[in-house]
């Protein structure tokens, strides 16, 4: 069944079951954040993060510069600031697809969308292509480490390959596009094959370099408007 949502584009990719913090300062999403919080107590605060496939997210935004796949969320928490920004943070539900996204207008300056949502299938073998990519991503983490940058091995991962395909999709640093090829796979199984195929890349390079920049790994940072 379709459903409506309101629609955050962000330059980066969330995973269901995966958080994450945002600042929301531009005005047409504080009435987002202000619309969401005016809803009964009851009541789902929900939007989808979306990602962006050309330009960024300031500026007017079309349906053509944006994925067609995304990430409901649910606000987690809200902090409103005295001059009205907002800080949030999330969790990742089910995955979406765009079936068609409506203007802006007064009642609504944000983007909202007509949306189905997507299954979660385990796909062929799915348990062996777990164990293999939770193998895989230990290689990751312990060469991470070996050139100065921490990176925690997956001792708290989830062990059941649904779970474990997010959550190691999340964890890998890859550019946009490629972290939401993983969002966008047919079921757990190709979203672990794809994971698996990335890390043997990631491993190979981490294996010939002797040093990186450790700045842009692993890091939680706040995504902002």
């Amino acid at each position: 069944m379709p459903h409506r949502l309101p629609l955050f584009p962000l330059g980066s990719v969330l995973f269901p079951g995966l958080t994450m913090p945002l600042h929301v300062f531009e005005d047409r999403y504080r009435h987002l954040v202000a619309d969401l919080v005016a809803l009964p107590a009851d009541a789902p605060r929900r939007f989808g993060i979306v990602g962006i496939e050309l330009g960024h997210e300031v500026g007017e935004l079309s349906a053509r510069q944006l994925y067609e796949t995304g990430c409901a969320v649910d606000v987690r928490s809200v902090r409103e600031h005295d001059d009205g920004r907002y800080d949030l943070v999330v969790e990742g539900g089910s995955r979406f697809r765009i079936d068609h996204v409506l203007d802006p207008d007064d009642e609504h300056p944000y983007l909202r969308a007509d949306t189905t949502p997507m299954p979660d299938d385990l796909g062929p073998d799915a348990d062996a292509r777990a164990e293999r990519v939770g193998r895989l991503f230990g290689v990751y983490c312990d060469r991470l480490n070996g050139i100065g940058v921490p990176a925690e091995p997956p001792g708290d991962f989830p062990a059941a390959p649904l779970p474990l395909s997010y959550a190691v999709s999340a964890a890998m640093v890859l550019d946009q596009h490629e972290k939401q090829k993983l969002l966008e796979a047919e079921h757990a199984a190709a979203r672990l094959d794809l994971a698996g195929a990335l890390l043997r890349r990631e491993n190979r390079i981490l294996a010939e370099l002797a040093t990186l920049p450790a700045g842009q790994f692993l890091h939680r940072n706040v995504n902002m408007n």
